[in-house]
């Protein structure tokens, strides 16, 4: 990743959000067993099969609904499957997401681009693309890409690898531009209506912004009130402090995954070790610390809203099984 992605992660890790938190959850079991190591995003896709990307090291391995070990794609080299080139298919995967046809698409860092791979891993075509950092499939062959380092936010590519629109502009927060555009950096999702959702990394207020597939914006998901304002204030002043820097800027990340039920369009919001609930017209529900079985502090990086449960990962921990508190009676 870039220089300043990796200040952003050097930086330390963001100081535990001080605020009125309803429960502790503990998950009840580890699941896809032995990934941990290296665990970037956890998928399903409409064929029931889950798809989990854990980089550098391993690719995507696809389990299906009993999590049976199905096959894995872009494994490295050293595991005998190579591309023409002789190079391992995936060097430093970042996000990855699946779509109808189970078509895998590969943020791929270390070869600045998006790579879809077929249903059986064969490799289908690579969009070249600068300092990518997350990415989303779309209908009819379509594939969103946030980046560290594009004028916007999203940029949305057709299925010939061209740019088909672009959307969303850095937050002003600062009188430097390379700032606006580092606290802007930002992962992708989607919801079951085909909308997209951005949910910014390092933005004081962590917010995640729902927008339609042509770009327009919908609800905000923000964390804000004053349980929130102590760490949003001190984000703001560590701002203040950059701008007189002359040196790339670098900041803590603040909000570091999210998911949308598929079906009834909540979302959930994970800041290291608080995972908060917010329904489907962007109010906040509840707030919860979460812990593995062994009561081990659980630093979400990905989520994947299910309707009986959520599956939440941490590197290097791995994949967790938790009931979801709102089904509870």
């Amino acid at each position: 990743m870039a220089a300043a992605v990796a200040g952003l992660c050097l930086a330390g890790v963001l100081a535990a959000v001080a605020s009125q938190v309803d429960d502790d959850l503990s998950a009840r079991k580890r699941v896809f067993k032995p990934l941990g190591p290296g665990l970037r995003a956890i998928k399903r896709g409409q064929d029931g099969k889950y798809y989990i990307l854990a980089s550098p090291g391993v690719g995507v391995t696809i389990f299906d609904d009993k999590e049976k070990q199905l096959r894995v794609i872009g494994a490295p080299a050293a595991s005998a499957i190579a591309d023409k080139a002789g190079r391992a298919p995936i060097d430093a995967g970042e996000d990855c997401d699946v779509d109808a046809q189970g078509n895998v698409y590969v943020v791929d860092r270390g070869y600045n681009q998006v790579t879809e791979f077929s249903a059986d891993g064969k490799l289908l075509r690579a969009i070249a693309v600068n300092a990518p950092i997350s990415v989303a499939a779309l209908p009819e062959g379509e594939v969103a890409v946030s980046t560290l380092r594009a004028e916007h936010l999203v940029t949305v590519y057709g299925p010939n690898g061209r740019i088909v629109r672009e959307f969303g502009e850095p937050e002003d927060l600062s009188s430097r531009p390379e700032i606006n555009r580092a606290i802007s950096v930002g992962h992708l999702g989607t919801d079951g209506q085909g909308r997209l959702y951005y949910g910014y990394t390092y933005r004081p207020e962590p917010l995640v912004r729902q927008y339609d597939r042509a770009g327009y914006a919908g609800l905000d998901f923000e964390f804000t009130g004053l349980d929130a304002f102590p760490e949003a204030q001190a984000a703001r002043k560590e701002i203040e402090k950059q701008e007189k820097k002359q040196t790339p800027p670098y900041f803590m990340p603040i909000l570091t995954a999210f998911g949308v039920d598929p079906v009834n369009g909540d979302l959930w919001m994970a800041l290291h070790n608080t995972l908060l609930h917010f329904d489907k017209d962007g109010n906040r529900r509840s707030e919860y610390r979460i812990y593995t079985p062994e009561g081990g502090r659980l630093e979400a990086n990905t989520i994947l809203v299910e309707e009986d449960r959520l599956l939440i990962g941490a590197d290097p921990q791995g994949v967790f099984d938790f009931e979801r508190p709102d089904r509870k009676r």
